[in-house]
């Protein structure tokens, strides 16, 4: 059966890296960005890190014409960082804020304020439905001691599980953004494995661009190099995804990747790299049999994977019971000093005296430290029991998971030789009557 012309779809990605006054020339580069987006008229933009509404606003005048059908995801205290540019249309948008991402007291790397979540986007192109996803996960900081490991992996967790239960019905399924995970990474390999997404970096016929794909480059005059360490070249922590569902069939022609500062710039456009990608898509007559959504074909691999992101999230488990412990002893010596503040309080009334045994400006700081620490326990307390909560259902989450995919594997191995049987003509019973 004949099928259609192949469409080619093209899909940009960025980490804008917009925090104004953090961030160096960061009006300039929007300014860079903007013409950029407007020259290569791409179909689909994907932006993380616009953290000012004002930026998005800018874009999306910018790019009027050339991308008419826009979005911006807020959440959390600052928004989640997240806009989408299309030039085709969007029939519908969703957002899912992740249940843990970092610590409001590590106010200097800024990951809670900024509600981390995964965006989407339902577009129509073509007379073909894409579910298109961005999303910006947790960052590293530090490789050696990573103590946002078990939230990342969490976050993945959701991730896939978001991307899994929302494709239903799609023809084609793109997801770009920071996942700030190497491409080994247990989040990537379980991200990966359990949607049956595509990399296009490996799945590319054709590359150009920084060595490896890498998307944090130690040319980048943004970076500092210390970050970088152990890899003296850069990181790759940057994707563009993609799964031909349904009636669709997809491949990657080509992906290339900006190199550092632009031409005839001083800077480049962010601190990452931005990643651009084209896809060809060919729609499939009689296609129905394929799968309505993405997931993986059970595979003993897995299995060790969920069991390996539950090990890191009973780490991260251990660590915020450890931690709660640890404030609900500090908030018992909060109240132990209101205690005392009250005895001291009543010495007078109860020795008859109208003086104070106890200096009044040490009696108020008393007061003031007790009630500080009290107020800052609590609210410490509500967070790691917040973090608890949500790490406990995660691990539950995963467990259940093992079991599914244990008894999935079990019943394709009790129904494979069958199957074989059937294939070379052998009978797979005999019946009580022959001889």
């Amino acid at each position: 059966m004949p099928t259609a012309p192949a469409i080619k779809l093209r899909v940009f990605s960025l980490n804008c890296w917009g925090i104004h006054y953090l961030s160096q020339h960061c009006s300039e580069r929007y300014e860079m960005i903007g013409q950029l987006l407007k020259e290569e008229e791409h179909d689909l933009v994907l932006l993380q890190e616009v953290w000012s509404e004002n930026d998005y606003l800018f874009l999306k005048k910018t790019l009027a014409h050339s991308h008419p059908y826009t979005h911006y995801f807020k959440s959390g205290v600052i928004g989640s960082g997240l806009a989408v540019f299309s030039k085709h249309k969007i029939l519908d948008t969703f957002l899912y804020r992740y249940s843990i991402n970092g610590y409001p007291y590590m106010a200097h790397h800024g990951d809670w304020f900024g509600g981390k979540a995964v965006g989407m986007v339902i577009l129509d192109i073509c007379d073909l439905t894409v579910h298109a996803y961005v999303t910006h996960l947790h960052a590293e900081y530090c490789r050696e001691r990573d103590a946002y490991l078990p939230h990342r992996v969490v976050q993945a967790w959701e991730l896939l599980h978001f991307v899994r239960h929302t494709s239903g019905g799609a023809d084609l399924v793109i997801l770009g953004g920071d996942l700030n995970m190497h491409p080994r990474d247990l989040g990537t390999r379980l991200l990966l494995a359990y949607t049956g997404l595509r990399d296009s970096y490996t799945e590319a016929e054709r590359f150009e661009g920084c060595e490896e794909g890498i998307t944090l480059i130690a040319e980048n005059p943004f970076i500092n190099k210390k970050e970088l360490e152990p890899f003296e070249n850069g990181i790759r922590i940057d994707y563009i995804l993609f799964k031909g569902l349904s009636r669709v069939s997809v491949k990657c022609e080509s992906l290339s990747t900006t190199t550092g500062s632009v031409p005839g710039k001083p800077f480049p456009y962010s601190d990452h790299e931005a990643l651009s990608g084209v896809l060809l898509l060919r729609s499939e007559e009689g296609g129905g049999a394929r799968p309505q959504r993405c997931s993986a074909e059970p595979d003993p691999g897995l299995v060790d994977m969920v069991n390996e992101a539950r090990t890191e999230v009973k780490v991260g488990l251990h660590s915020a019971e450890r931690m709660r412990g640890t404030v609900a002893r500090m908030g018992m010596m909060g109240l132990a000093l209101l205690l005392v503040e009250l005895v001291i309080a009543l010495v007078p009334w109860l020795a008859h005296s109208t003086e104070h045994a106890f200096p009044r400006a040490s009696f108020y700081l008393l007061g003031a430290l007790s009630f500080a620490t009290l107020l800052l326990t609590a609210l410490l307390y509500i967070l790691y029991s917040t973090q608890v909560k949500t790490l406990q259902g995660a691990e539950d989450q995963m467990r259940l998971a093992v079991t599914g995919l244990q008894e999935r594997l079990q019943k394709h191995s009790q129904t494979q030789p069958v199957e074989q049987g059937r294939v070379q003509g052998e009978p797979t019973s005999t019946p009580a009557n022959s001889p």
